[in-house]
């Protein structure tokens, strides 16, 4: 998930939505910090499907949406909109700060 310069580089003429490599909530929670305005989550609600159908999907959806809610109320977050970059950090930013 490299965002961020995607971010940068449409400098918001364009809305970013992350796909690709979201199979739990943290994942959404990242990539929402890292600019995303929203996440597709296709694969993980195609498992839940050919698992159990419909009910199965919903699980999937369910779970991710309560796994989310988690990493925001860990982060000190109460909504999505209070997510901000600052509540990830990327190897780039770990490289930066021993510089």
């Amino acid at each position: 998930m490299n965002y961020v310069r995607v971010v940068k580089a449409v400098v918001g003429a364009v809305l970013v939505l992350g796909d690709g490599g979201v199979r739990r909530g943290t994942d959404v929670l990242k990539a929402l910090a890292l600019g995303a305005k929203a996440v597709m989550v296709g694969r993980p609600v195609f498992y839940g499907l050919a698992a159990r159908g419909e009910t199965g999907a919903r699980h999937v959806i369910e779970m991710l949406n309560k796994e989310l809610e988690l990493a925001m109320a860990l982060c000190g977050c109460r909504s999505v909109a209070e997510v901000t970059r600052a509540h990830v950090q990327t190897e780039g930013d770990r490289i930066r700060a021993l510089l």
